[in-house]
């Protein structure tokens, strides 16, 4: 890659190689070194936005979800969006009832291994799949009768297609989560879906906020503000706290790029946002792709021979890991140097560690499966807890991020179940193996402990010594073009009708004569006896 290559020029090279023509759905991820995801800007140098060394680990996936995925003109990009979102049901960001789940559970097994088949298909076989972070029996069994009775002749175009019809009713289609805090102190989940901004906590979503309603964004510091304008002329304005301003900062350009992307007519409309009113404050940001509409309608001019897809059939997918063998959840290799295990309980606790917008900490394998005797700590480590009839629930890590570490320590809830517990490095090496999501898992590294001043809090203390430097330059810069106008006034021999009625002003004649004149003489009194004394 050349030093100077922008990223529009490495997406266009993926995306030629992938053959993929209804690009504007998908983006490049990469995780600096203080484990914070950012978005690769196709307008920037790669190198410039990397922090680390390379090689550079970057990460192919969804970066706007379709607002009707089953309505993508091509079947390679219903392909990728749906190896998305199997992804994100595996780890627990796609969340349903345990009927749904079985359903979709069902049509990905229809899609790898086909129909179902007695000689090849042994009792127990949808065991060796693992769909979510975890399974029961029961659900299981569900998810075989289903693909025996009811899915039998379709093919993986199909299956996958009502994959995503399924998937996209469901009120967390397209949540890639934003852990927070709301004002009280409880844990928070901010996303942007493809129609609006949506606040989770636990497992309900407790705002809904329709795109053309959200009239404002902004940032300071970890706090994140939405301005919203409803009905009879309400407006509200939520504020929400992020663990590092790093994260509040990524936070703000995702909802910037989102908004643009699903509100917007034409790209033309596309202006440049400041998180600041100030114009020598914050950060500027503009969007540079296209917009929802120009992208259907580009899509809708595409005409040339499918390109041919190539699944992965029964090659076991580390994504959502295919028939393998032996016991159950064994599918992931479990000989893995240190890992931060997570326990499974109700609502979306899983993400608040999943290093989307915030680091993780690192623990041992002694800590994760300490016995009765150890801290609580290491009890909610053990205990999990398997899908309710009611709702699918994904994990909750035990451990606090960044931002807790420094002041708000996050309350640590389990439920009693059976099973092992998930690790975050097994899902890093698991998603790792999807064309979809290339290498995303492996930017998962885990968080050395540090003593003293951080590189985030050292990156903080920079930028705040820079704003008050640069305030202090721009006031020291007015005072001099005020000086610089005040010579001209009243030294200069300038004649203009400018500085004439300036002049005739009886404010103007005050000042000269009481307070200028004495000044300057002043001045040169000083002037003359420096010059004699030398």
């Amino acid at each position: 890659l050349q030093r100077d290559a922008k990223g529009q020029y490495l997406f266009d090279l993926l995306c030629h190689h992938l053959n993929l023509l209804e690009k504007d759905y998908f983006g490049i991820r990469f995780v600096d070194p203080d484990k914070q995801r950012h978005w690769l800007e196709f307008t920037k140098s790669v190198v410039k936005q990397m922090r680390a060394q390379p090689p550079f680990t970057m990460c192919f996936r969804v970066k706007f979800y379709p607002t009707d995925p089953a309505a993508l003109k091509e079947e390679i990009t219903r392909y990728l969006v749906f190896l998305q979102i199997k992804r994100d049901l595996y780890h627990g960001r796609l969340l349903c009832k345990t009927s749904d789940a079985a359903l979709l559970a069902a049509y990905i097994l229809q899609a790898e291994i086909g129909d179902y088949d007695p000689g090849k298909h042994p009792e127990g076989y949808s065991s060796k799949f693992q769909f979510f972070p975890k399974h029961s029996e029961k659900l299981e069994r569900k998810i075989a009768e289903i693909h025996k009775s009811e899915l039998s002749g379709q093919t993986p175009a199909t299956s996958e297609l009502n994959f995503l019809r399924k998937a996209q009713t469901l009120e967390t289609y397209g949540v890639d989560p934003h852990p927070c805090k709301d004002v009280s102190g409880n844990a928070a989940f901010l996303a942007f879906t493809p129609f609006g901004f949506v606040v989770l906590q636990g497992n309900k979503r407790v705002h809904f906020i329709k795109w053309n309603e959200v009239t404002k964004m902004k940032f300071e510091g970890k706090t994140f503000y939405l301005y919203v304008s409803q009905k009879e002329e309400k407006k509200i304005v939520l504020t929400y706290f992020a663990p590092t301003p790093e994260a509040c900062k990524h936070l703000w350009k995702c909802g910037i790029e989102n908004q643009a992307f699903y509100k917007l007519e034409k790209s033309s409309q596309v202006r440049t946002v400041s998180s600041s009113n100030l114009f020598f404050k914050g950060s500027r940001f503009r969007y540079s792709g296209r917009v929802a509409k120009e992208v259907m309608e580009s899509s809708a001019k595409i005409k040339r021979e499918p390109p041919e897809i190539h699944r992965a059939g029964l090659v076991p997918s580390r994504s959502c890991p295919s028939i393998t063998h032996g016991p159950r959840l064994s599918s992931v290799p479990r000989t893995r140097r240190r890992a931060v295990h997570i326990s499974i309980m109700e609502g979306l606790e899983s993400l608040r560690d999943s290093a989307h917008s915030t680091p993780v900490r690192s623990a041992s394998h002694g800590d994760a499966f300490a016995g009765p005797g150890r801290s609580g700590r290491a009890e909610s480590s053990e205990r999990v807890a398997v899908i309710a009839d009611e709702s699918y629930s994904p994990a909750d890590s035990v451990l606090p991020t960044r931002g807790a570490e420094h002041s708000l320590e996050l309350m640590l809830l389990s439920r009693q179940a059976n099973g092992a517990p998930c690790s975050i490095e097994e899902e890093k090496e698991s998603e790792a193996g999807t064309p979809a999501a290339e290498a995303e898992g492996e930017l998962r590294a885990l968080c050395p402990g540090a003593g003293g001043l951080g590189p985030a809090q050292a990156q903080q203390v920079n930028k705040f010594v820079l704003s008050v430097l640069r305030l202090l330059l721009v006031t020291v810069g007015l005072l001099f073009v005020l000086l610089l106008l005040l010579i001209v006034l009243t030294e200069s021999d300038l004649d203009t009708a400018f500085f004439r009625d300036i002049r005739q002003t009886p404010e103007f004649e005050q000042f000269h004569y009481q307070y200028f004149c004495p000044l300057r003489r002043w001045f040169a009194c000083k002037l003359r006896a420096v010059v004699n004394l030398l």
